[in-house]
C-alpha cells in the first residue's frame, strides 16, 4: 500500500525521476488550449509577446529617465545629494505599495486592462514631468511626488504580467515569455542610456522625458486599438472549470503554511535584493576601482550580454519541460544557474583583477542571473495560477524592500570597511541562502486549490 499524490496533469510528484512519466509534447499543449478558453491562440500569443516585450522595454526607459537626468536636473535647481536621493527614492516607495493590489485586480479582471491603464498613466506623468518644474517654487516636492506616482503605477506591471502568464499561456511556454520580458528590461536600460548620449547634451534633459512619454503613450494606444477595443470586456475571467481558477478565501491560510510557497518567496526576495544592489553600486565600483576606464564598456556590455542570455534561458527551460523533464527539476536547475553559478563570478570580483576581467566576470554574473525567469519568477504560476498576480505582487513587494535594505547596508559596509569585497561577500551570502531554501523546499505542484491535493491508495 502506498500513498501517491497526483497532480492535475496526472504526474506522480513523488517520483524521483527527472523525467515526467507523461511527456509533454506539442499535442499536449494543443489539448490544454482546447480545454482552457482563457489561453491565447498561438498567433495572438505571438503578437502579445511582441507587444509586452516592447512595453517592458518602455517601462524601464521611463523608470531610468530620472536617474539618468538627475545630475542635470540637480545642477539646474541646485539640489544637494540628499535632495536628489529623496526624489529618486520616491519611486521605490510607491513601487512597493501597489504590487499586491495590481496582481489581485489582474487575477479578477484580466491583466491586459491593468497594463493598458498603467502604461497610459505613466506615459502622461513622464511627458508632464518637465512641466511640473514650471508651476512654482516647489520643484523638489513636485518631482518627488511624480516619482512616487510613477512607482505606484509601474508597481502593477509585473504582477499583471505574471497573472497574464498563468491565465493566458500554456505551462510549457511560460519560461520563454517571462525571459522575453526580462530581456526587454535590459534593452530598456540600454536604450535609455543611448538616448542620453544622443539627446541630453543637444536638446536638454526635458527632451528625454517628452520622447519616452510619447513612445509609452503610443504603445498604450496601439494596445487599445489592436487588442482591447471591442474585443475584451472588463469582467471576471471566464473558465471552463471554475474550481480550478477561483481560490476560496479559506485556502489563503493554508497557502501561507506551505513550505514551497515560502521557499519561492524567500528565493525571490534574495534574488531581487542582490540584483538591486548590483544595479545600484556597479557604476561606483568601476569608477573607484578603474578610474581611467571607459564608462561605455561597463555600462553597456553587461546589459547587452544579458539580453540573449535571458531569451536563451527561457528557451532552455521550456525545451526541457516540453521534452518531459519534471517542472520542479527544471525550475531548480535554472535557479541554481541564476544564484549559484553567478555567485562564483561575483566571488572572482573580490580579487585583485584587471578591468577587462572585471567586465567579463560581471557580464557573466548578470547574464546567468537572468535564468531566474525560468526558475523562481515563473514558479509562482506553477504553485498558484489562480492568484499568480497577487502572489507575484507580494513577492515583488518584499523583493523591493529587500533591495532598499541591501543597498543601504552595502553603502554602510563600503564606508566602514573601504573594501568592495565585503559587498560582494554579502551578495554571495544572500544568494546562497535563498538558493538553498529553494533547492530544499521548492516544488512545482499547485497549492492554491482545495481539490488539488488528492491521495490515492494503490
Amino acid at each position: 500500500m502506498a500513498d501517491k499524490q497526483v497532480s492535475r496533469y496526472g504526474r506522480n510528484d513523488f517520483d524521483d525521476s527527472p523525467r515526467d512519466p507523461e511527456v509533454c509534447t506539442g499535442n499536449d499543449s494543443t489539448q490544454e488550449e482546447l480545454e482552457n478558453p482563457n489561453l491565447w491562440p498561438r498567433p495572438l500569443a505571438r503578437k502579445w509577446i511582441l507587444m509586452l516585450f516592447m512595453g517592458t522595454c518602455l517601462l524601464y526607459c521611463a523608470r531610468m529617465v530620472m536617474p539618468i537626468c538627475a545630475v542635470s536636473i540637480a545642477d539646474t535647481f541646485h539640489w544637494s545629494k540628499i535632495d536628489t536621493g529623496l526624489v529618486l527614492g520616491g519611486f521605490f516607495w510607491g513601487y512597493c505599495l501597489t504590487q499586491i493590489l495590481g496582481g489581485h485586480i489582474s487575477d479578477r479582471v484580466g491583466g491586459e486592462w491593468i497594463l493598458f491603464f498603467s502604461a497610459s498613466s505613466w506615459a502622461l506623468i513622464t511627458a508632464g514631468t518637465p512641466l511640473l518644474t514650471r508651476i512654482g517654487h516647489h520643484t523638489l516636492a513636485l518631482l518627488t511626488m511624480s516619482r512616487f506616482l510613477m512607482g505606484l503605477l509601474q508597481g502593477v506591471f509585473f504582477p499583471s504580467l505574471a497573472s497574464l502568464c498563468s491565465q493566458r499561456v500554456v505551462e510549457g511556454e511560460r519560461g520563454f515569455l517571462m525571459s522575453t520580458m526580462n530581456s526587454g528590461c535590459h534593452l530598456g536600460t540600454l536604450l535609455a542610456g543611448g538616448l542620453e548620449s544622443l539627446m541630453l547634451d543637444w536638446y536638454g534633459w526635458e527632451s528625454m522625458f517628452y520622447t519616452i512619454g510619447f513612445l509609452s503613450g503610443l504603445w498604450a494606444l496601439v494596445v487599445w486599438q489592436c487588442f482591447l477595443k471591442g474585443k475584451v470586456t472588463l469582467r471576471q475571467m471566464k473558465t471552463s472549470k471554475i474550481s480550478q481558477w477561483k481560490m476560496p478565501r479559506t485556502r489563503w491560510l493554508s497557502l501561507f503554511k506551505a513550505s514551497s510557497f515560502w521557499a519561492m518567496v524567500f528565493a525571490h526576495m534574495c534574488m531581487s535584493g542582490t540584483s538591486y544592489t548590483l544595479l545600484s553600486w556597479l557604476p561606483t565600483y568601476f569608477k573607484e576601482s578603474f578610474p581611467h576606464a571607459m564608462g561605455g564598456m561597463y555600462n553597456v556590455i553587461p546589459w547587452l550580454a544579458a539580453i540573449p542570455s535571458a531569451l536563451g534561458g527561457g528557451y532552455i527551460s521550456d525545451y526541457l519541460i516540453n521534452k518531459g523533464y519534471r517542472v520542479v527539476y527544471v525550475r531548480k536547475i535554472m535557479q541554481f544557474l541564476a544564484m549559484g553559478v553567478s555567485s562564483i563570478f561575483i566571488m572572482l570580483l573580490s580579487r585583485d583583477i584587471k578591468f577587462h576581467s572585471a567586465v567579463i566576470f560581471i557580464s557573466a554574473a548578470i547574464s546567468l542571473s537572468t535564468f531566474t525567469s525560468g526558475g523562481v519568477s515563473v514558479n509562482v504560476q506553477d504553485l498558484t495560477p489562480s492568484c499568480a498576480g497577487a502572489v507575484y505582487g507580494f513577492m515583488n513587494m518584499l523583493g523591493a524592500f529587500t533591495g532598499l535594505v541591501m543597498i543601504s547596508v552595502s553603502g554602510y559596509l563600503i564606508e566602514v570597511s573601504l573594501s568592495w569585497s565585503t559587498v560582494f561577500s554579502l551578495i554571495i551570502l544572500i544568494n546562497t541562502t535563498g538558493l538553498v531554501a529553494f533547492l530544499v523546499f521548492g516544488e512545482a505542484r499547485r497549492v492554491d486549490l482545495e481539490d488539488y491535493n488528492q491521495v490515492f491508495v494503490i
